[in-house]
């Protein structure tokens, strides 16, 4: 695909509320070169024709974190944002720690809170933040007081939403609910490992961020390049029993081999690639509620393989060819609750007969 052909983006309205952001967000832990070999990064000059490629399709949606590649990833879009910053949503995270030897340099508690957002604003050379994530739940901090600090900063105007990202379903559900009984600002956002390799959020995850209609934006959407097939010769040559190796001891096994290897499959059906297929996948999941893939690139070339997920439709076959191989266990009590054996305990004889117009949620 060159360069000004992609399809149109088009926007969603993220959770309960009125905001607009692109069908994909531009994820950008890769922008910066700082984590070395840990993740390697994109110099300052590659993440700006990430960033181009992003913007001229029409994406809107910045996704950053005050620790990605030590701060940097926030100094480079602070500045690739400068020159049109109200047209961007820009979401940054805070909570994971900046110095691991200050135990109040992390969580989600006031103190860093407060002390996280001043940091991420001058980095990213801005007076407010469309979005602040709380990057991973914080048992520690009581959720009043999260709550009630997260809404003091949106009274300020520092921030403008919120949301929460890596956290169990009910911290979710219980937060929100007290928000709305004490008035305060709730999570309009959800953050998740969702892909076609990573379905367990289907239990409990998306049916509650349906139902209390908040946005979900999914991260690791190829499942660590699992499902882009780079990774396809990994069990013949036993790469994944390297223990040194964190993307293939975590995600290289034989199940998610073979659904890589089906997502090729249908990718060669539709002369598209394996990466496009897969994000396309999440992009027909509307059932679940809205789900916006946060799409991230270290090339030029791996942004424009990405875009091109725009332009795919998978048929109802390829669809449930590919929910066939990846499905996963509901467990209890979702798998319990659904046997024909229950229904008939809680419906009688008259289940078929009911018209039920918020099935699916």
């Amino acid at each position: 695909m060159e360069d000004g052909a992609f399809q149109e983006m088009r926007y969603k309205i993220l959770g309960k509320s009125g905001l607009r952001v692109s069908e994909l967000c531009l994820g950008t832990m890769t922008f910066g070169e700082d984590w070395g070999a840990f993740l390697r990064g994109a110099s300052k000059e590659e993440s700006k024709e990430i960033f181009d490629l992003f913007v001229q399709a029409g994406g809107n949606f910045i996704d950053t974190a005050n620790n990605y590649q030590n701060g940097t990833s926030e100094k480079y879009v602070g500045e690739l944002i400068a020159s049109e910053r109200e047209k961007f949503v820009l979401a940054t995270k805070y909570t994971l720690t900046t110095n691991p030897n200050d135990p109040n340099a992390s969580g989600s508690h006031r103190k860093n809170l407060l002390q996280s957002v001043n940091a991420s604003l001058k980095r990213l050379n801005t007076s407010y933040i469309d979005m602040l994530w709380v990057h991973a739940w914080d048992y520690m901090t009581p959720i009043e007081e999260l709550m009630r600090s997260l809404d003091d900063l949106i009274r300020s105007g520092k921030v403008l939403y919120v949301g929460m990202s890596d956290a169990p379903a009910w911290v979710v559900a219980q937060a929100n609910t007290m928000s709305e009984l004490q008035g305060w600002s709730p999570f309009i956002g959800l953050q998740i490992m969702y892909s076609l390799m990573e379905r367990t959020p289907e239990r409990d995850l998306l049916p509650m961020a349906r139902n209390l209609d908040i946005g979900v934006t999914a991260w690791s959407p190829l499942g660590g390049g699992v499902l882009s097939g780079k990774y396809s010769n990994e069990i013949q040559e036993q790469k994944r029993f390297d223990p040194n190796n964190p993307m293939t001891s975590g995600f290289v096994n034989e199940r998610n081999l073979s659904i890589a290897k089906e997502v090729q499959i249908i990718a060669t059906e539709k002369n598209k690639t394996p990466s496009q297929v897969a994000l396309s996948w999440l992009r027909h999941r509307s059932d679940r509620g809205v789900i916006i893939p946060i799409v991230g690139a270290r090339s030029r070339a791996q942004m424009r393989d990405n875009l091109g997920s725009l332009d795919v439709d998978l048929s109802p076959d390829q669809l449930k060819r590919l929910d066939d191989i990846s499905k996963i266990e509901l467990g209890f009590p979702h798998d319990f609750l659904s046997s024909d054996m229950i229904k008939t305990l809680l419906y009688g004889n008259t289940y078929s007969s009911i018209d039920y117009h918020r099935a699916g949620s």
